[in-house]
Parts: C-alpha cells; sequence; structure tokens
C-alpha cells in the first residue's frame, strides 16, 4: 500500500465514524509520516449540530498534560529543580498540610515531583467530583489552589506515595502551581515563555487564562462532556488548568510533538526518563511523565502497535508511531468517545500506515 492509499484509507474511515455514530458532533485528524508521505488534516460537522473546520482551536483536555510535563523537565535540565525534589520544596506549608493523610499517617512530605508526574502519589482526583458541582451551579468557579484545598477536605488518597498508578488532575494542578513557585509566573504565561513562543505556535492558549498571539478567524471547536456543550461553561477552564487547559489547531499540536519527539524541547536523555519512569496503568499501557505507552501484549498489541503520546477523555489523543515515524493527533471532542478513540488510532490510522512500511 502507498501512503496515498493510506490517507485515503485513514480519511474515509475518520469521514464514516463522524457520520454513522450518534456521537460525537464534530472531529478533527492530523496525521503526518514525511517517511510515508502521508499528510493529513481533516475536520468534520454534523450539519446543524457543530461545524468543523481545520483551523479551529481544539481542546484537547488532558493531552495538556504532556505541555506540563514537558515544562516540568526543561525546568530540570536546567538546574531549578529536580524529578526526585519532595513537593514540600516548591509548595507553602498551608498548602502542604495535610495534603496527604492516609489511614492516621501523613505522607505529605513524602511526594516527589516524579510521583505527581507518573501519576504515583496515591493522592485524590478532584476534577470528576469538581466538574459534578460546576453541572449543579454553573457560577461555581474554584481556582486550582482552591481545588487541591477543596479535595484535603472532602476526599482521600488512594495509595501511599510511589507504590501505585492512580490517574488524578489533582497532581497536575500541583505541578502547574510548582511550575508557578519556581518560574515566578502564571502557569499560562510558563507555557508561552517555555513552549508557545520558541515553537511559534500562533493559534495556542491556555484556556480562560490568555490569548492566541494570532487568533484564528473561526471559533473554538465544541466540547461536549456527557452530551453537554461546556465550551463556553464558567468555571470549566479553572477546573481544568495544568491538567489539560490547551487549546491549539492541530497543526500547532503537531509543531510541539515534533519538537518533543526531535529533542528541540528536552533532551533525549530527559525524554527517555519522561518515557521510562513509568507505572503500569492497565493491561497494554504504562504511564510515565504525562506519556501513555502501548507495550507488546500478545494477542491484544503486538510489537509493532507499539507508540507513545497522550489521550484525553473527550476522545483526543496526541501520539507518535516510531515504527513509521506518524504522528496521530485528533479528537472526537466527546466523552462518549473515549474509548472507541485509541481503538480507532490503532485500527484504523496505525493498521493502514503499517502496510506502508
Amino acid at each position: 500500500m502507498t501512503g496515498t492509499e493510506a490517507a485515503s484509507r485513514i480519511e474515509r474511515s475518520f469521514r464514516q465514524q463522524v457520520r454513522r455514530s450518534r456521537n460525537p458532533r464534530n472531529a478533527y485528524l492530523r496525521v503526518f509520516s514525511d517517511r510515508l508521505g502521508v499528510n493529513l488534516n481533516l475536520a468534520e460537522g454534523k450539519p446543524g449540530t457543530a461545524d468543523a473546520n481545520t483551523q479551529q482551536p481544539v481542546h484537547l483536555a488532558s493531552v495538556g498534560k504532556l505541555f506540563t510535563a514537558t515544562i516540568v523537565s526543561m525546568l530540570s535540565e536546567r538546574g531549578k529543580l529536580s524529578f526526585h525534589d519532595p513537593i514540600s520544596r516548591y509548595l507553602d506549608p498551608d498548602l502542604m498540610s495535610g495534603l496527604h493523610v492516609r489511614r492516621g499517617t501523613d505522607y505529605s512530605n513524602e511526594i516527589q515531583i516524579r510521583h505527581l508526574l507518573n501519576q504515583t502519589s496515591g493522592l485524590y482526583d478532584v476534577f470528576w467530583p469538581l466538574m459534578r458541582q460546576l453541572a449543579d451551579n454553573q457560577t461555581s468557579r474554584l481556582m486550582p489552589r482552591d481545588a487541591v484545598e477543596w479535595g484535603k477536605l472532602h476526599l482521600r488518597p488512594g495509595s501511599t506515595p510511589g507504590r501505585k498508578h492512580i490517574y488524578t488532575d489533582t497532581n497536575y494542578y500541583l505541578l502547574g502551581l510548582i511550575v508557578e513557585s519556581v518560574t515566578g509566573k502564571p502557569f499560562h504565561d510558563a507555557l508561552h515563555q517555555f513552549i508557545f513562543n520558541p515553537l511559534e505556535m500562533q493559534s495556542a492558549y491556555m484556556d480562560g487564562f490568555s490569548k492566541p498571539p494570532a487568533p484564528s478567524a473561526y471559533p473554538p471547536a465544541r466540547l461536549f462532556i456527557h452530551g453537554t456543550d461546556v465550551t463556553e461553561t464558567l468555571g470549566f477552564a479553572e477546573i481544568d488548568y495544568a491538567g489539560g487547559g490547551v487549546r491549539a489547531t492541530l497543526d500547532d499540536y503537531l509543531r510541539f510533538m515534533t519538537a518533543l519527539v526531535n529533542h528541540r524541547l528536552v533532551s533525549a536523555a530527559t525524554l527517555q526518563t519522561m518515557l521510562s519512569d513509568d507505572a503500569a496503568s492497565m493491561p497494554g499501557l504504562r504511564y510515565g511523565y504525562a506519556v501513555w505507552k502501548f507495550i507488546t501484549v500478545p494477542l491484544l498489541t503486538p510489537a509493532k502497535y507499539n507508540c507513545w503520546g497522550c489521550v484525553g477523555v473527550t476522545g483526543a489523543f496526541m501520539f507518535f508511531h516510531p515504527g513509521t515515524e506518524s504522528y496521530l493527533i485528533g479528537t472526537f471532542n466527546d466523552t462518549e468517545h473515549k474509548s472507541k478513540a485509541l481503538r480507532f488510532m490503532l485500527s484504523r490510522i496505525v493498521a493502514p500506515l503499517l502496510k506502508c512500511t
């Protein structure tokens, strides 16, 4: 199969996926492989529900965590922090007080930065409880620090630090606060300084906190959580924060991912640490520093499908597939497509690309 034939097959599958499903209402896909000659940039929307254009800034949910992990890694390379540092070195005593108390023992001071990055701090996840609270009261707005304080009062840790993988946005709120402590800047300013500006990501911004250098002529893509449009919901941006608040066109997400893969943001050694300092998450997947890695599981995920990147609960993904040197970025913009998106990525994008090699 040629790259042109693979691209045609991928485009057909993508458009059919959107048209035949009740959800999503709009979807976006960017597939690029210089080696295979594949360069796809697609948008598909259902008439009357949500238009779609490839120049729209899109929200890839937790894919934004990879930006946060990259900034922390850049700060590590510059000697501003160490992955093994206790987070208490950068967070104030009031916030640290009672942060991680499990079965009567306070483990707060045992949490290291790396535990936040690879989701092994054992802390609770405040995101979904706060989303439910936001749905009940759309005037409720909690800043990231407030969200952590709320979690201390209402939720309990699930494990001691470093013991096992528990996915939680709380870890990435704390990382955002650490970035602010180290740089002396709001997190959104750090995003622009460390990543958006150097890579000339002209459409990129932090939802609810900053503006893009060159605003798109098109409105942001509509985003749906459990069928509800949250694109302009007050309070949503605040509880997304460093856990996934990035908006950009797919072209700009591609700029970021190619820079990360090719060591223009962090060195090869640091990127290897981001990939290898990981924890088991679920069968066939391990989690590094905001990096999901498909690993070989016979019959489930053969070695040829191994790739790494980040996923978002709204059916979003941003991956690099080393075997074909391909970048796979997209979103179905709806939580109803959460699990279907990764299956689509492997079976409808990676599989045809593999036939070109």
